[in-house]
């Protein structure tokens, strides 16, 4: 009877261990990277929903370079097809307009790609497999990051500072990609642009382009009223021309932001093949 009582306890113990096991969260809110005017800048990890595949894709928050908020578990259903793959997803946050303008978002995200390669332990993955996408003002700074990358400052005292901010592939969608044309005619609308247009050469992914790039998957509609589709037109060339390996999606009728669920759906397949072409081992 006892044996029979000891055996009885085993059970209940193994039982009770495996109903209190962690289960990873799905998403890891609000990891500073940085501060600046006394605000944090921050980004939210949304973690794999099953086994992760070591691999980190890099999504800009920014639309006319408006960084806006939204409660993470809100954004949960957002990146599932990535999450459900095995990616880590990386939500950035930047300074935001109106208060802050492009060459300002371009350094915020700059500095958070680099904070996530040196946290690459922390969430475990591969800071040698870090994908970066996003769409119109977000498309712009993934075509940032994968044109001006470099390798980090090396006698920086900051590690951050240290760290590089390359990635090994980019998706941009309908992506504005010269803006010297742009700069100082934001308006009310977005008023990010209104910065010294002797920067804007330095803040367009068009002229940055050179053969050490990653592979960049562009992708646009044809009846694109905001960003004309010469913008991923001229950016394709310039890549081509410079001998990186990319490609370019054109949506026949494809308005700006895929307001077409079909254009969406298939937008969304072909940036997931993308990375799983060239961060997937």
């Amino acid at each position: 009877m006892k044996h029979f009582k000891r055996i009885m306890l085993t059970m209940l113990v193994v039982s009770c261990c495996a109903c209190t096991k962690v289960q990873t969260p799905p998403y890891q809110a609000d990891v500073v990277y940085g501060h600046k005017d006394g605000m944090a800048l921050f980004y939210d990890v949304f973690n794999p929903s099953g086994e992760s595949n070591g691999a980190g894709i890099v999504y800009m928050v920014s639309g006319g370079w408006f960084s806006r908020w939204q409660a993470p578990e809100q954004r949960v259903e957002q990146f599932a097809q990535m999450t459900d793959a095995g990616y880590t997803v990386f939500a950035v946050h930047h300074g935001s307009a109106p208060r802050y303008t492009v060459p300002e978002a371009y350094a915020d995200v700059s500095r958070a790609i680099r904070h996530i390669r040196a946290n690459a332990d922390q969430f475990g993955i591969d800071p040698n497999r870090l994908g970066v996408t996003g769409g119109s003002a977000g498309g712009h700074l993934s075509l940032m990051i994968g044109t001006n990358s470099d390798n980090g400052q090396v006698e920086a005292d900051d590690t951050i500072d240290a760290t590089g901010n390359r990635v090994a592939a980019v998706v941009a969608y309908f992506p504005p990609v010269d803006l010297r044309q742009m700069a100082g005619n934001g308006g009310e609308r977005f008023p990010a642009l209104d910065f010294e247009r002797e920067l804007a050469a330095g803040i367009s992914p068009l002229l940055m382009v050179s053969s050490d790039d990653p592979p960049t998957l562009l992708l646009h509609g044809d009846a694109d009223t905001l960003v004309n589709i010469s913008h991923s037109e001229q950016m394709y060339a310039a890549l081509q021309g410079a001998g990186v390996e990319s490609e370019f999606i054109i949506y026949e009728g494809g308005d700006h932001g895929f307001r077409n669920p079909e254009h969406r759906q298939q937008a969304a397949a072909a940036r997931l093949e993308w990375f799983n072409r060239y961060l997937l081992p």
